[in-house]
């Protein structure tokens, strides 16, 4: 799987386990350490732990594992999966806010989220 399904299949998966406000950036003109960032919110930090946890299981069973060994399970509010191409940050409503990281990175597209059926 491209870089682009593997981000595209993470926020359609986060969007499917209720994240918000679910956002892809193509950061291949930006940045060298990765493709893409999908930016996700959640309401809770135990849904920020859960969806962390369910992008893990799920994404290995298609072989894509990532490089993220161990979560923090801290109140941070804010999470980092590193799947090399991919990168997702999975934030609480007040971390989201103050790091902005769409302003942040606002050199980067928005790549639009079709739904993706279940085999990619």
């Amino acid at each position: 799987m491209d870089s682009k399904k593997i981000a595209l299949y993470i926020a359609n998966l986060a969007r499917d386990k209720k994240a918000q406000q679910v956002v892809v950036l193509d950061m291949r003109q930006v940045v060298n350490f990765c493709d893409y960032f999908v930016v996700l919110s959640a309401q809770s930090q135990r849904q920020i732990q859960s969806l962390a946890e369910i992008l893990q299981e799920e994404l290995g069973t298609q072989g894509i594992n990532s490089l993220t060994k161990t979560l923090p399970h801290d109140e941070s509010g804010w999470v980092v999966l590193d799947f090399s191409s991919v990168v997702v940050h999975i934030f609480n409503k007040a971390m989201r806010e103050f790091y902005s990281l769409e302003r942040l990175w606002s050199d980067a597209k928005r790549v639009r989220i079709n739904r993706l059926t279940k085999k990619t």
